[in-house]
């Protein structure tokens, strides 16, 4: 054991690459995009830090090219998942056992190793396995993950300085223990910094981890346990095992060894999970801790005093970067009769100088879908609203799946507040609009709150600070990321701890201390230097 005190300075967030023309980034990402488009792969799972092959393949595509092969990958089943418990339970032991700093240093050297030589790597297999351009892969699968990693071995740090205080001849201690048992980290395709962070913020802790990464982004989920690997993760700390929804997770959540769920995904999902494991409660040693985001029906609401080219612009970027495939993305707005034939001249004049295409020509801002079920049920919302008489597209609206899942950026006009698109969760490229009457700003405010079951993230734009007081009064329970005067996607960790409540989630704040807090289960122990040798107390003598 080291006899020192070990700090970690506190970390500044990973600065974005331009990708300008004629930078060396530019440069790279082109190189290892072609790189990886002409080399197929075969991703093994990896169980007590072996590779294994179980036979049972699925296909990691590229969604702006759904004919293209990028790898196969192996499914685990529930002989795999025993296997994975197993490695879990034997790499326990003395992964809580070894030194605090040497753990975080495994974590702090995977994000000094992606923010170095695997920077490209990453952001290629973002962009071909999930479609982002890329920006997005930039901020999304170099900086946020590299800022995950940092901040997160950072606040573990925080967390072991709280100590309580000791009285006379007395020695207090705050031991912070991982859980008895494993951690089911379960991850969405959206983001390769969320399938990084939510295996790794429990390991970092003491825990052991089973990861199950989203089918349809095993082949960035893959680049990122490479990287944990070669940052020197001892074998069974995190088993990698990829596969179908039910054969991995009715066996996770059957074993009395589970301690916690790490979950982003769908609402539904998430609930589902939850229900079993209520069902289960008997058969586990303790209580799992669950810390789930799910979905949201974010918002932008605007007052009659806003800035309309900066709406605008926040609409185009909040509804449409990643085709809207974010928790966070704007999917319905509130706009004042006042400003709305400005604002409407605007977006629609805009929209039309998008491009739609493949991210591998960074000219174009919106690119494919992830998938043919997304694509199938975005575009039923569409043709939905095509064909209701209480809705006009008057933007967008066409759609394109013969080579890859691209769909225009569409805007929804509906006279009814509580119309279909103005509730539900589409995930996708469409944004609908409500127009509601200047003096009814604030009865609109409370239309707001109740209209969706998610409460996620919601911007307030206005120059008016009365305005903005009264709407950050009203919505205070309507989302736990709120946006002034900006759009309400990008949470930078760090600045903006993101999660939200009502469905959209525990909201644990990922990107903070407070999501660290779960995966611990702190022992007091008191020591006592000078222990009573009588059991009278003072108040016990005679008079």
């Amino acid at each position: 054991m080291a006899n020192a005190i070990f700090s970690i300075d506190p970390p500044a967030n990973e600065p974005v690459l331009e990708y300008r023309p004629g930078s060396n980034e530019r440069r790279r990402i082109k190189d290892e995009l072609q790189r990886l488009r002409n080399m197929e792969m075969e991703i093994p799972l990896i169980i007590g830090g072996r590779p294994i092959k179980t036979g049972n393949l699925g296909r990691c595509t590229i969604p702006h090219d759904h004919g293209h092969q990028l790898a196969l990958f192996h499914q685990a089943g529930e002989k795999e998942v025993s296997m994975a418990i197993d490695a879990a339970a034997s790499a326990a032991g003395e992964w809580a056992a070894m030194g605090w700093y040497d753990r975080l240093a495994i974590f702090t050297r995977a994000a000094d190793l992606i923010a170095g030589p695997r920077r490209m790597t990453l952001n290629a297999a973002t962009m071909l396995g999930q479609g982002k351009n890329i920006f997005q892969a930039e901020i999304d699968s170099a900086c946020e993950i590299i800022d995950f990693l940092r901040f997160n071995a950072f606040y573990a740090t925080q967390i072991y300085r709280q100590q309580p205080q000791s009285g006379p001849a007395e020695w207090n201690h705050l031991e912070y223990r991982p859980l008895e048992g494993f951690v089911f980290a379960v991850t969405p395709f959206n983001f390769t910094a969320i399938a990084g962070n939510l295996p790794s913020a429990p390991a970092m802790l003491g825990n052991t981890v089973l990861w199950k990464p989203a089918s349809s982004a095993v082949y960035s989920a893959w680049m990122l346990m490479e990287t944990f690997i070669e940052a020197g993760l001892p074998p069974g700390v995190i088993n990698f095992i990829p596969g179908a929804g039910a054969r991995v997770g009715t066996p996770v959540l059957a074993s009395p060894d589970l301690a916690g769920i790490h979950f982003t995904g769908s609402t539904s999902v998430f609930q589902g999970m939850w229900k079993t494991v209520a069902d289960n409660l008997g058969r586990y040693r303790g209580y799992p801790r669950i810390v789930g985001e799910t979905g949201g029906k974010d918002f932008v609401f605007v007052h009659p005093s806003a800035d309309p080219d900066a709406v605008v612009t926040a609409l185009i970027r909040g509804a449409f970067e990643y085709q809207g495939q974010k928790c966070s993305a704007v999917s319905r707005t509130y706009l004042p009769k006042s400003l709305w034939a400005e604002l409407k001249e605007k977006l629609t004049a805009a929209l039309l100088t998008i491009k739609v295409g493949t991210p591998e020509d960074f000219s174009n801002f919106v690119n494919a879908v992830i998938d043919r079920a997304a694509f199938d049920t975005i575009t039923g919302y569409i043709e939905y609203a095509r064909k209701h008489a209480k809705a006009e597209i008057i933007a967008g609206g066409a759609y394109d799946r013969s080579s890859g899942y691209f769909i225009e950026p569409t805007v929804i006009l509906t006279t009814d507040p509580h119309f279909k698109t103005m509730e539900e969760e589409i995930f996708g490229p469409v944004l609908t609009v409500y127009i509601y009457a200047d003096e009814d700003f604030e009865a609109t405010l409370d239309l707001c709150d109740r209209t969706s079951p998610y409460a996620l993230t919601g911007a307030i734009w206005a120059r008016d600070r009365a305005a903005v007081a009264t709407a950050r009064r009203r919505l205070v329970h309507a989302a736990g990321n709120f946006y002034i005067n900006d759009k309400p996607t990008g949470a930078v960790v760090g600045r903006q701890p993101f999660g939200g409540g009502r469905r959209s989630g525990t909201n644990d704040k990922a990107g903070s201390f407070l999501n660290l807090y779960r995966w611990v289960s702190p022992r007091t122990i008191k020591e006592n230097f000078l222990p009573a040798t009588d059991y009278r107390y003072p108040y016990m003598a005679a008079e």
